[in-house]
């Protein structure tokens, strides 16, 4: 095993995907991708004081792609082995003669491929003994029940520590790969007695476990949270401001980003569709695409398909600057990839000047909304619909928290009428947006 905790090394997934390449050419494939990858990691729950589960995971994986002209296959296999690697190709060599041709298949150009890699420090492994890893559970769950007598029961604390890492190359040329890791702190912790409990949780993740806020912060807040929502009431159906916090307005720029996503926009059921250098949002909206920060926790210097990443500027001013494309996508609309196959890299909506207490200042009157239920949301009309949970606001302060209640409006409405964006977003995913106060949505109720 080396010095990292991984059994394999950095050189040896990339003998792997050397051989898987030379292999699928040997058997006649015009092109092929090879995914090498390893991971390992260690899970802690504990629920009242006594250790729920502790549980260990270490994995690994290929994954092969290949081309026989436009016809492509694709097979997979967490055997090692040459014989496994050899008939993990042949597999996707196989499927691929069975596959219709598509004009769309194929690599990347080869001009778009990364070929410089810098460190972009993801990588941080935490040695946590398991002692010490209950230790920090109860920590973080002693704390809750600390804050007050009301916090009479819990859904669990958890530490984990995740390790991971990865080569991936095609037959043009690129390889790249890195290590990175994962760890947090969550709790989850119910409030109240009888028909009046309340639950609420909250946790932080960071590349590097040495980021971490102390458990016992992320336990005190979860139990705030809790005993915040007791009494929660109905309101009655009205039309007011709403105002997203800061882990829900997240939510709003995922809805945003599948909307303009390749897959979306190519099968025309999105309703952004045609956005391109459109005025989508309020000009007071800017969103930044940004894959090389340090320890971000969505950082590459290339995609799912070995092209390279850029800073570039999704939005401004409220307008689509580009969309998220991958090669095949992009292809499919006639257009050039964006380095997006996989996903976003580290989006950074500009915050405004305000945080969460001048947002609810600012609103004076409408809801906090602190928690979404179900998933109504119509990426084909843009119609949103989702049962709620927060509090309501008057002459800009918090009066009393309320439930069983549903937001409703339309994205392309709620988009243009964002007012103010706080400066309180969390660094705890690839998404980066404080809280975003929406003009007015309809507030369904009694």
């Amino acid at each position: 095993m080396s010095d990292q905790g991984f059994s394999f090394s950095d050189q040896k997934l990339r003998d792997i995907a050397a051989e898987i390449l030379e292999y699928a050419k040997g058997r006649g494939a015009s092109a092929c991708e090879a995914d090498v990858s390893e991971g390992y990691g260690q899970s802690v729950s504990v629920r009242c004081g006594e250790v729920e589960t502790i549980e260990y995971n270490r994995d690994k994986g290929i994954g092969v792609t290949v081309y026989l002209g436009q016809q492509r296959g694709y097979a997979s296999s967490s055997d090692f082995s040459r014989d496994a690697l050899r008939a993990t190709v042949d597999a996707a060599l196989s499927i691929a003669r069975f596959t219709a041709p598509d004009p769309c298949a194929g690599l990347p150009e080869e001009k778009l491929l990364a070929r410089e890699f810098g460190d972009l420090d993801l990588f941080h492994p935490w040695n946590l003994p398991v002692e010490q890893a209950i230790d920090l559970a109860r920590r973080c769950e002693d704390a809750a029940f600390a804050v007050s007598p009301m916090v009479r029961n819990s859904e669990g604390a958890s530490v984990s520590t995740q390790q991971s890492h990865f080569v991936s190359a095609n037959s043009l040329g690129f390889m790249g790969g890195f290590a990175g890791s994962r760890h947090y702190y969550s709790c989850s912790v119910i409030a109240g007695e009888g028909d009046g409990m309340q639950r609420d949780d909250w946790y932080v993740s960071k590349r590097d476990a040495a980021d971490l806020c102390a458990p016992e912060e992320v336990g005190d807040y979860a139990a705030r949270r809790a005993l915040s929502r007791l009494k929660s009431r109905k309101i009655k159906t009205c039309e007011v401001p709403v105002l997203f916090e800061a882990p829900i307005a997240a939510t709003l720029i995922g809805n945003y980003v599948h909307a303009v996503s390749g897959g979306a926009l190519y099968r025309k059921s999105s309703f952004l569709e045609g956005s391109l250098g459109k005025q989508v949002f309020s000009k007071n909206v800017q969103i930044s695409e940004r894959p090389h920060l340090r320890k971000g926790m969505a950082s590459s210097w290339f995609d799912d398909d070995g092209v390279a990443t850029h800073d570039r500027e999704a939005v401004q001013d409220g307008v689509v600057q580009g969309y998220f494309l991958g090669t095949y996508s992009a292809r499919k609309l006639g257009m050039q990839t964006t380095g997006n196959a996989g996903g976003a890299h580290n989006l950074i909506v500009k915050p405004g000047k305000r945080d969460l207490a001048g947002l609810i200042k600012e609103m004076g009157r409408g809801l906090l909304v602190t928690e979404l239920l179900g998933h109504g949301v119509n990426y084909v009309t843009g119609d949103y619909s989702r049962g709620a949970a927060g509090y309501w606001v008057d002459k800009g302060q918090v009066r009393y928290p309320v439930q069983e209640i549903t937001i409703a409006g339309n994205l392309k409405d709620m988009f243009l009428d964002v007012v103010d964006i706080g400066d309180d977003a969390l660094a705890r995913g690839s998404k980066q947006v404080g809280s975003i106060l929406i003009g007015r949505m309809t507030v369904a109720g009694d």
